[in-house]
């Protein structure tokens, strides 16, 4: 086993002793008054150094963890603690899995470390990955903070797993697919027409090209609608599932178009690598990763063009978000493609149902000025293989001063996400990768970028005047959520999943004490209640204040909740207790002027 190997497997399994205590599935114990935490399981007993964060979670020392068992002649052997696959072993019992999700989870929990031993095998420093544009850095972040298993990529083989993930770091080409019109129906924003997205994503030669394919086969190329396919899933899905379709013309293959592209850290959403400027693609894949398989739902896709037209028209009309300057990233135009036989069937699982299809999003290229770069806010927990964090390099390049660089932060990201949330009752899901930062020629963080919204955005139960007409009054897409679930969204996606990791960061590379962030963000809160008091009643509803919050358990869903069962919907998590506030009580730090 590899130095690597060893390495990257005690991260890991410091990682799920954390998180599965922080959702409360596993309880340390004080190990008789040694200062460390003991789990005790059946056949074994680990002992580890760990200190408490923000939110009740734990922070478990790599180093310091080992393992004791009873050895043959009955006497108690102990050694390093760094074998992911035993710890989960060990524990599966006391969590109470059942036996067919510990091997499903120990497959993409092994699947996981395979990449993060690769990545560590040729990780670039973060000097040099602070340079790196955001399409680029996508491939050397390392995922979810929370989840465990953050890079399971379930379908995925070996060859896959060299090709197709952003860790890869491997650029590639889309195959392109002509679907007549009785199975494919184009929508897009009302300046963007069929042919015009065709022009503008192929270009005149490919177009050429492909038209001849079809012209070749005696077939009309008006009759078809165009979309590209990602090449894993022609191969896995299209070719088998959609083979009646291929085979009478229904469906025809036309070929690679000329761009290449490189996946974000979704996988299934790809960046245009030759022309920026061109959209980014949303293509289905059925493969099973974090949270849910990976295609894209048809009520998706066919109201994606609606809802970005619908939140352009709140982002154009509101003035506090044109002077903060934080950006859409519209879905523009979609292709759907339903399947024929198995969408007739009540109660097939989603997997079966996604497929096929397309979403076309806005790039952020547009929207960079001169001298302005854009990164996801994942890369603020990136940290190298040398224990230097990438976002000290961010703060480093705007002049060192990290508690000022956390606030312009919190400035350009928390303030919008409140307005939208509580003046229109609107919430995204504004983790890591949903998310981008734009700084400025002198390094600091001057505009947020929001995407993913058909698959993110919720709506409140409640009727919100400013938000105006919905876009699916008659027939819902956007969850309806109560103000406490709504804010929810804002707590673990951000606070939890992004705030609450960075804290430690700032602590403990720039001396910045953990409740100096929750200060900030408390400031933050306190002032947009201040200059807005008509939505006094809205944020009591959702109130991000007081002593605790709902604990949603991301990881503990998959282990004891869904397990690997193919469902016919996309379940919403169930809360399991609570955690505490870190903003309650606190003193507020006044956050920089922008008002």
């Amino acid at each position: 086993m590899t130095a690597v190997w060893r390495e990257r497997s005690r991260a890991l399994l410091a990682k799920m002793i954390g998180e599965l205590a922080f959702e409360g599935m596993l309880v340390p114990e004080p190990d008789n008054g040694t200062g460390e935490y003991r789990l005790s399981f059946p056949a074994a007993v680990y002992r580890f150094a760990a200190r408490r964060t923000a939110f009740a979670g734990w922070l478990v020392d790599p180093a310091s963890m080992r393992r004791g068992a009873a050895g043959v002649l009955g006497d108690d052997v102990g050694s390093a603690a760094e074998d992911v696959q035993l710890f989960l072993v060990d524990a599966a019992a006391t969590i109470g899995m059942a036996p067919v999700t510990v091997a499903g989870y120990l497959s993409e929990v092994t699947a996981t470390l395979a990449a993060d031993a690769a990545m560590a095998a040729s990780a670039v420093p973060a000097p040099q990955l602070a340079g790196l544009d955001h399409a680029e850095l996508e491939g050397h972040l390392t995922g979810h903070p929370w989840l465990v298993a953050n890079k399971g990529r379930v379908g995925f083989s070996a060859t896959d797993l060299a090709s197709y993930p952003p860790e890869a770091r491997q650029p590639f080409r889309l195959p392109w697919l002509a679907v007549h019109r009785g199975l494919a129906e184009f929508r897009g924003t009302p300046e963007l027409s069929e042919r015009g997205v065709l022009r503008h994503e192929l270009g005149a030669a490919a177009i050429h090209r492909f038209t001849e394919v079809l012209r070749a086969r005696r077939l009309d190329p008006d009759t078809y609608v165009w979309l590209p396919v990602h090449p894993w899933q022609l191969d896995h899905v299209v070719r088998t599932l959609w083979a009646p379709e291929l085979a009478d013309d229904r469906i025809v293959e036309l070929g690679e178009a000329d761009d290449t592209y490189l996946p974000t850290q979704s996988i299934r959403t790809m960046s245009n690598r030759d022309n920026p400027g061109r959209f980014q693609v949303k293509l289905p894949l059925r493969i099973l990763n974090t949270a849910v398989w990976r295609g894209i739902p048809p009520h998706c896709s066919l109201s994606a063009p609606l809802v970005t037209q619908w939140l352009k028209g709140i982002w154009r009309s509101d003035d506090h978000l044109a002077s903060w300057g934080t950006v859409l990233l519209g879905e523009v135009a979609s292709v759907t493609v339903r399947h024929p036989r198995l969408s007739a069937i009540n109660g097939v699982p989603y997997t079966w149902l996604e497929t096929l299809g397309c979403i076309w999003r806005e790039p952020v290229e547009e929207w960079i000025n001169s001298g302005e770069r854009a990164w996801a806010l994942a890369a603020v927990l990136h940290v190298d293989r040398q224990g230097r964090p990438l976002v000290s390099e961010l703060i480093k390049g705007a002049g060192g001063d990290a508690d000022q660089w956390l606030a312009a932060l919190l400035r350009v990201l928390l303030r919008p996400l409140l307005h939208v949330l509580y003046r229109y009752g609107i919430t995204v899901n504004p983790h890591g990768e949903n998310v981008l930062i734009i700084s400025d020629a002198d390094g600091w963080p001057c505009r947020a970028v929001v995407k993913d919204l058909i698959d993110d955005v919720n709506v409140s139960v409640d009727p919100v005047a400013e938000r105006g007409p919905e876009p699916d009054s008659h027939d819902h897409v956007l969850p309806r959520k109560p103000w406490r679930v709504l804010r929810q969204y804002l707590v673990d996606a951000l606070l939890v999943g992004v705030l609450r990791p960075l804290a430690v960061l700032l602590a403990e590379h720039h001396g910045l004490a953990e409740d100096s962030v929750w200060a900030r963000v408390r400031g933050e809160v306190v002032a947009y209640r201040r200059h807005n008091p008509d939505l006094d009643a809205r944020m009591d509803a959702g109130d991000l204040l007081g002593p605790s919050f709902a604990r949603y358990p991301l990881n503990g869903d998959r282990l004891l909740q869904t397990g690997y069962a193919e469902l016919p919907y996309r379940h919403a998590i169930a809360p399991n207790g609570e955690v505490p506030n870190p903003l309650h009580g606190i003193a507020a730090l006044a956050p920089p002027d922008g008002w």
